[in-house]
């Protein structure tokens, strides 16, 4: 079960770069990339349909309509553009990850939030 769970999350990480680089490809049609914009920023939003502290109900609309809202941008995109786009996704996945990089950037959003609290710490003061 652990397996086919972590197949099918593989599978939605592609389908989702996949539809992050057709949306952004100018042969798709303008409300496929609105649609795609939609689908990505309710993934990412803070802000649900239905609250998820709601027992079972509060994911049931992420992990409806996100998935939906994916298979409507695939199946609306035209197929050379998807196909282009399944290229460029599997390219991407295939690239190394570059742990050095990552840790840079959290290093930098770490000194970034010290000195918003310090600078917040000495307003409060004053």
């Amino acid at each position: 079960m652990f397996t086919s769970l972590k197949a099918q999350a593989k599978h939605l990480k592609q389908h989702t770069i996949t539809v992050y680089f057709a949306a952004r490809d100018p042969r798709t049609p303008l409300l496929v990339r609105a649609l795609a914009v939609f689908v990505a920023a309710y993934a990412l939003s803070p802000i649900d349909l239905i609250p998820d502290f709601i027992p079972v109900i509060g994911y049931l609309d992420d992990l409806l309509l996100v998935p939906v809202g994916l298979a409507w941008v695939v199946r609306l995109t035209p197929p050379e553009v998807l196909e282009s786009a399944r290229t460029q996704a599997q390219q991407a996945a295939s690239k190394p990850i570059s742990y050095t990089a990552a840790a840079f950037f959290v290093a930098l959003w770490l000194v970034l939030a010290w000195f918003v609290v310090s600078w917040v710490v000495s307003v409060v003061r004053t």
